[in-house]
C-alpha cells in the first residue's frame, strides 16, 4: 500500500475542472531505491551531488516504480469490473494500442503496437479493458514473445470467448542502442487460442482488419 500521495495540477493549485492528477507510492520502497540509483551514479564516475543529480536517484526510482506498475495490477480483475451478458459473437478487435515495456535482459525499453481481438461466447468487456489489460502485462520486465501469450491467456481464461487473437509490433532499445544496433528493425509476435486457431479465413481476416486504415 503507498503512503505518499501527491497531487500533479497546472501549478495553479487548483484542480482543472473538479480533475486532478494522483500518484502516489511507498516511500520506504523509494528511499531504497534512491539509495542504490546514487551509489550507480558514483559507480559510472559521475558526482550524484551536484546541483543536476541531487534529485535524479529520487526521480529514477519513482519512475521506475511507475514502469513497472503492474506487478500491482491483476488483469483478470480488470476484465472482470466490465464485464456483461451480450448475444454478440462476432470478432471485436482493438488495434494499435501502445505498448511501452522493459526488456528484462537489459533493462532497456522496447515499445510499439499491439492488436488485440476476441470473439465473445456470451460475454463481452468494456474496450478500455483490453487496452488495460496490456498496460499491465507491458509495465513490468518483460520478454515481447511472453508479453503476447499473457495477454492472449488472460482474455481466454477471464471471458472462455471462442478464440482470442494478439499480435504486437515492437522496437527494441537493446537491439538498436547497443550490441548489433539495428536502428530500424522490429519484432513481431502472435497468439491465437480457439477459432483464430482452427480456422485459417477467421485468422486472415483479423489479420486484414488490423493492416487496414478504416478511418
Amino acid at each position: 500500500m503507498a503512503d505518499r500521495i501527491e497531487k500533479i495540477n497546472d501549478g495553479s493549485g487548483k484542480s482543472n475542472y473538479g480533475y486532478s492528477k494522483v500518484e502516489s507510492w511507498d516511500s520506504a520502497t523509494i528511499e531504497e531505491l534512491s539509495e542504490i540509483y546514487y551509489r550507480v551514479l558514483k559507480l559510472i564516475g559521475e558526482n550524484p551531488d551536484r546541483e543536476g543529480l541531487k534529485s535524479t536517484p529520487a526521480r529514477v526510482a519513482k519512475s521506475l516504480s511507475y514502469l513497472t506498475l503492474g506487478y500491482q495490477q491483476d488483469a483478470c480483475a480488470i476484465l472482470n469490473s466490465a464485464k456483461f451478458k451480450e448475444d454478440y459473437r462476432q470478432m471485436v478487435i482493438v488495434k494499435d494500442i501502445d505498448i511501452y515495456s522493459m526488456c528484462e535482459h537489459h533493462m532497456l525499453p522496447f515499445f510499439g503496437k499491439a492488436h488485440v481481438a476476441y470473439i465473445p461466447n456470451g460475454y463481452i468487456t468494456g474496450l478500455s479493458k483490453i487496452a488495460r489489460v496490456v498496460e499491465a502485462f507491458s509495465r513490468r520486465l518483460q520478454v515481447q514473445e511472453r508479453l503476447t501469450m499473457q495477454i492472449r491467456d488472460c482474455i481466454q481464461d477471464c471471458l472462455q470467448p471462442m478464440g482470442v487473437a494478439v499480435v504486437i509490433e515492437a522496437s527494441h532499445m537493446c537491439m538498436q542502442i547497443r550490441g548489433v544496433q539495428k536502428q530500424n528493425s522490429v519484432t513481431t509476435t502472435s497468439a491465437f487460442t480457439g477459432v483464430f486457431l482452427e480456422k485459417l479465413n477467421t485468422r486472415e481476416e483479423f489479420i486484414h482488419l488490423i493492416s487496414t486504415k478504416l478511418h
